[in-house]
């Protein structure tokens, strides 16, 4: 099953295009500097003491999602595949990508987990190779959401040939954003 960032680009590339979905993914891996930085330095240690901190930040992460649902639901039933028809800016797009990276505690744990298994050196300073890591994690995320988004093309092109189909997608994206808000809140 895709995590919720694919699927997160997916929708967004069926909906807005491929650069837009590319510039989601952009948003995405860009917050992974983050938790890397929160791991290298330790602070992810911290929080995963704290459960009212983690919980605190869980929580924001679900709000922010239960928010984007929001305005879905009050968008119109039509998912605007025109290029002729004004997009969500790119700006925008990222910020939400980033953002919602940067909410989800799950990436800071995933790395507090995971990297120190994989720190290779004696002589480099563990800091150092922690961001390698991360820089490592961020290409590999990059290419992956790169080629949802591309591929996510050829399903955009069926919904311009069957339009009944949009109502479908906006209901699509509801159901996401508030999945992932409970995936996050009750996991």
């Amino acid at each position: 099953m895709p995590g919720p960032d694919i699927i997160y680009v997916l929708v967004q590339s069926i909906t807005n295009g491929k650069k837009y979905g590319i510039v989601t993914a952009l948003g995405l891996v860009s917050g992974i500097i983050v938790h890397t930085t929160l791991v290298a330095f330790g602070v992810s240690a911290v929080l995963k003491q704290s459960e009212i901190l983690f919980f605190i930040i869980k929580l924001f992460g679900a709000l922010y999602l239960l928010y984007l649902a929001y305005l879905s639901y009050k968008a119109t039933d039509e998912v605007l595949l025109d290029s002729n028809v004004q997009k969500k800016g790119l700006l925008k797009l990222f910020k939400q990508g980033f953002v919602m990276n940067v909410l989800n505690p799950k990436v800071s744990i995933f790395f507090l987990a995971f990297f120190p298994g994989f720190l290779f050196s004696e002589s480099i300073s563990t800091v150092t190779q922690f961001y390698i890591l991360g820089g490592l994690f961020m290409l590999q995320a990059l290419f992956v959401f790169s080629m949802v988004s591309i591929l996510s093309g050829s399903f955009a092109q069926y919904l311009q040939r069957y339009p009944t189909y949009n109502s479908n997608i906006k209901w699509f994206k509801i159901i996401v954003f508030l999945g992932i808000a409970f995936f996050i809140l009750f996991s």
